[in-house]
C-alpha cells in the first residue's frame, strides 16, 4: 500500500479558510502596512502580478500591520532572472533592513544576496530557495518530498497507477518545482513501475504556453493519460489544453494551482486535484521571518507565529516550515478567496 503522507482533505478545508484577499495589482511595486519601528521588510516574487505571489502580498501585508514592520512587495513583470536582478538592486539602494526573495535563478541570486549581505541587509528565500547562498533562512510551504509525492499520488489514481504521463513546469531553473519534479520520477520508478513520465517540458510562467506545450503533448502521444503541472500557471494551463481538446475524462491532470484559478476545471473534470498550501499564510510568515531576522532574533526549533501554530525550524538547514500540503478538489476550493 502507498504512503499518503498524512493528508487530510477535509479537515485542512476548514482549517485553511481564508478571509476576503485584498490583492496589490502588477504595479512594479507597492508598500503595506503603518510602520511602527523603522523595519523595512522586502519581499521579491519570481514574477508579479499572478494569483499565487498577490496572495503572498496579502499575507505578509498582514505580518506587517500586526507586528509593526514596513512592508515593500516588488517584483519584476516577468520571470526573468535578470529583471528579478534589477528589482533586488533596486531594494538594495532603498536599504530595506531585509530581503526576502523568490529565486527565480538561484545561481545568479546567490551573488546579488552576497552583495545585499554586505551592505548590512539581512537576507532569506521563500517559496523558491537558493540553496547555496548566504541567504540566513528559507521558508517553505511544505517538504519536498511532501508536495512531490501527493503531486504522484494525485495523477495516480485517476489513472489507476498505471500509464504515460508527462510533465509541463514553469522555470527550468526553479529550484523548488525541479526538486518536487525529481521526487515525482524517483517515487514513479520505485512506486508505480507502470507510470512512464514520456517527458518534461518548461512553460515559464506562462499559462498559455502551458496550454499550447500541453496540446502539443497529447499530439505527440497519443496514448498519453496524464499531465502535472507543478506550478500555478501550468496546473490551469495543462487542465485548459485538456478542456479545448475535448479530452476531459480521457487525459487527466493535476497541478500546483491556486483556488480561484483551478475551481472551474476542478468542478468539470478536466483537473481531477490541485496540491497548495494556505498561500496568505506562507506570505505571512515570510514577512515575520524577515522582521525577525531585521530584528536580531532567533528561530526556535516550534514556535507560534501570531495565527501560525506550532510553526517548526531547522536549525541544520535554515529552513521554516510552513506545514504539510493541502489537496484542492471541487468540494473544498470554493472555500478560498484567491
Amino acid at each position: 500500500m502507498k504512503r499518503r503522507h498524512g493528508l487530510a482533505v477535509a479537515s485542512l478545508a476548514t482549517a485553511f479558510a481564508l478571509a476576503a484577499t485584498g490583492c496589490a495589482g502588477g504595479n512594479k511595486s507597492a508598500t503595506s502596512g503603518e510602520s511602527t519601528s523603522d523595519v523595512s521588510v522586502a519581499f521579491v516574487p519570481k514574477i508579479q502580478g499572478i494569483p499565487f505571489f498577490e496572495a503572498m502580498n496579502k499575507g505578509g501585508s498582514d505580518a506587517a500591520k500586526e507586528f509593526g514592520f514596513k512592508w515593500v512587495y516588488s517584483g519584476p513583470t516577468t520571470a526573468d532572472p535578470a529583471a528579478q536582478g534589477d528589482v533586488v538592486r533596486s531594494l538594495m539602494q532603498q536599504k530595506v533592513s531585509s530581503l526576502m526573495v523568490a529565486s527565480n535563478d538561484p545561481d545568479s541570486m546567490g551573488p546579488l544576496l552576497k552583495e545585499a549581505q554586505d551592505k548590512g541587509i539581512k537576507v532569506g528565500t521563500s517559496d523558491t530557495d537558493a540553496p547555496d547562498s548566504v541567504r540566513e533562512v528559507f521558508v517553505t510551504q511544505a517538504t519536498e518530498d511532501g508536495i512531490g509525492s501527493a503531486l504522484l499520488e494525485q495523477i495516480a489514481k485517476p489513472i489507476n497507477g498505471e500509464g504515460e504521463i508527462a510533465i509541463v513546469s514553469c522555470g527550468q531553473t526553479a529550484s523548488n518545482l525541479n526538486a518536487w519534479i525529481k521526487v515525482v520520477k524517483t517515487k514513479a520508478a520505485s512506486d508505480y513501475p507502470k507510470i512512464k513520465i514520456v517527458d518534461t517540458v518548461y512553460a515559464d510562467e506562462d499559462q498559455a504556453k502551458a496550454v499550447t506545450m500541453a496540446k502539443d503533448l497529447m499530439n505527440a502521444n497519443p496514448n498519453l493519460k496524464g499531465i502535472i503541472g507543478p506550478c500555478t500557471t501550468a496546473a490551469p494551463g495543462v487542465a485548459q489544453a485538456v478542456q479545448e481538446s475535448g479530452k476531459t475524462g480521457k487525459v487527466f491532470t493535476v497541478g500546483v494551482g491556486t483556488p480561484k484559478a483551478m475551481l472551474p476545471y476542478l468542478t468539470d473534470g478536466s483537473s481531477s486535484a490541485s496540491v497548495l498550501w494556505n498561500v496568505e499564510d506562507h506570505g505571512y510568515l515570510t514577512a515575520w521571518a524577515g522582521f525577525q531576522l531585521a530584528s536580531g532574533k532567533k528561530f526556535e526549533p516550534t514556535q507560534d507565529v501570531g495565527r501560525l501554530k506550532g510553526v517548526k525550524y531547522d536549525e541544520s538547514t535554515k529552513t521554516l516550515l510552513l506545514g504539510e500540503p493541502l489537496i484542492l478538489t471541487k468540494d473544498n476550493a470554493g472555500n478560498f478567496n484567491y
